[in-house]
């Protein structure tokens, strides 16, 4: 059997590599150590959780105990797609560097740039970053690229997939051509090899696992629910309390506002939970995330920013209360359970619209999911307990309540708004909701034609105000987009202020 003295890294890294507890390599290690410090390109392409960090680390350290990094001149650069996994490739290169005197550079955002030009002016052995922030310090004249000859793109899929092909280009045509370049992934789709293809020169091809294969480490399962949002929580719930053996466990969600509403619904019902998404600033995410790792949260609601690379060793259940609309992301999401050869358990949520993902999603893995209780033909009328009114109560009536309320106070506009909320139908079929918004798009038609040339009455505007509001309702409820960026739901507290009329 191989061990790490058998791959030819230097005396320094192999004793760090001893003193961290590890003495065997995993294969994608043991496929990819040799090459890399013979300095060839490599493409490797293992499942998550198998050491592929470790795989590009422990070579860099040995190359880099050669020479000496210049101010504002790093000697590797390593590109991440999140700020979480920039942090935590620090984190590896602070392991298992700890015999070396090597200067690491983080560059993410939510952090000052000053603090990072003092990094850069010392001189960075190792460049760790996401690809926006390495180009505004570059536009800055705080970076020369001329002096890289490493080129790491972790998570290679995700990083040419999520459009960062234009900022990748562009870094690649500022470092020289001389540069041996690491590609790190689990999922490898062909079109994704074709874009691989123009970054690598003869690369050595290491695959110690099908592309988006799964650990067979993970229990996987899916679980029929009703397609209403309270009915999933309320499934959710129901499967976390069902679990005897749940030390902790990630819940992810498809978009940022799904965390956040997932994550007050189980607050109130008395969980220990933390929430995790994009919108959330850089010292509140790493905050988050120390404490789900340290135990002081036991459930994590996140977007798919916690799904790629995040090394949380014991993870014990992951939990998709959406069906991930790409099936590459569901073999990631899984992925952070049953890490280094631990058991773990993985349950997705699944409702009759979502059937083309879940199918997607055992074409890609190659298997058969099994169903928990029995599939969607066998799901059951949805019947209301009190616990289901309660949440429906909350999350439905009052939520939209406050909704209206606040855009009638951004507009000055308090009563009219919370009077018409009581004609609104919570639960009003799509179809119908539909019906009744081309019947008010055509009475607007019909009154702009016969008012062209008329000034309209109050009452008339008062109608097209309602009619208008109620159309907002209608799309803000079939809204499958991101949140916004920005504002989001806090609306700070000077646009509150009525205005004079």
């Amino acid at each position: 059997m191989t061990n790490f003295a058998d791959l030819g890294l230097s005396q320094k890294v192999l004793s760090a590599v001893t003193d961290a507890g590890y003495a065997t390599p995993t294969p994608i290690q043991a496929g990819a150590i040799p090459p890399a410090l013979q300095r060839r390109d490599i493409l490797g392409i293992a499942q998550t959780g198998t050491g592929k960090t470790a795989s590009f680390v422990l070579p860099m350290l040995t190359l880099l105990e050669k020479g000496r990094a210049r101010a504002r001149m790093p000697r590797t650069l390593i590109l991440e797609p999140t700020r979480e996994l920039a942090a935590q490739v620090a984190e590896n290169f602070d392991k298992y560097g700890k015999n070396h005197k090597l200067n690491i550079a983080l560059l993410i955002g939510g952090v000052s740039f000053e603090d990072q030009d003092r990094k850069l002016e010392r001189g960075a052995d190792v460049l760790i970053c996401t690809p926006g922030r390495l180009l505004d310090h570059f536009e800055r004249g705080k970076l020369l690229m001329t002096g890289v000859e490493i080129l790491v793109i972790d998570e290679a899929d995700r990083m040419l997939d999520m459009g960062f092909i234009p900022d990748i280009e562009r870094i690649a045509k500022l470092i020289p051509f001389t540069r041996q370049t690491l590609f790190f992934s689990a999922t490898m789709p062909p079109e994704i090899q074709k874009l691989a293809d123009r970054f690598l020169q003869n690369p050595e091809r290491i695959e110690v696992a099908r592309p988006a294969s799964t650990a067979t480490t993970v229990t996987q399962r899916f679980v029929a629910a009703h397609a209403k949002d309270y009915e999933k929580r309320a499934v959710l719930r129901d499967l976390i309390r069902a679990q005897d053996e749940l030390k902790n466990a990630i819940i992810f969600c498809n978009r940022k506002k799904d965390v956040a509403d997932l994550f007050r619904s189980l607050d109130r019902h008395g969980f220990s939970v933390g929430a995790l998404h994009g919108d959330m600033d850089q010292r509140s995410r790493m905050t988050m995330l120390a404490n789900f790792k340290d135990g002081n949260i036991k459930l994590l609601v996140a977007s798919d920013v916690a799904a790629r690379g995040l090394d949380i060793p014991d993870v014990s259940h992951v939990f998709n209360f959406d069906v991930p609309i790409h099936a590459e992301d569901y073999v990631h999401r899984i992925g952070r359970t049953g890490r280094a050869g631990r058991s773990g358990a993985s349950f997705t949520i699944v409702t009759k619209r979502d059937t083309k993902f879940s199918d997607a999603i055992e074409k890609l893995i190659g298997q058969k999911v099994d169903w928990l209780n029995g599939d969607l033909s066998e799901l059951p009328e949805p019947m209301e307990s009190h616990d289901s009114r309660r949440e429906r109560g909350r999350d439905g009536r009052k939520d939209r309540k406050k909704d209206v309320e606040r855009s009638g106070r951004v507009r000055g506009d308090h009563k009219s708004d919370t009077t018409r909320l009581d004609n609104v139908t919570e639960f009003e079929p799509v179809a119908e909701r539909a019906e009744a918004v081309k019947s008010e798009r055509s009475a607007d038609n019909r009154q702009s034609h016969a008012s062209r040339h008329d000034r309209p009455s109050r009452s008339q505007n008062a109608a097209n105000d309602d009619n208008r509001d109620r159309r907002n309702r209608n799309r803000r409820d079939h809204d499958d987009g991101p949140t916004p960026v920005g504002f989001g739901d806090e609306i700070p507290a000077f646009m509150l202020i009525a205005g004079k009329a």
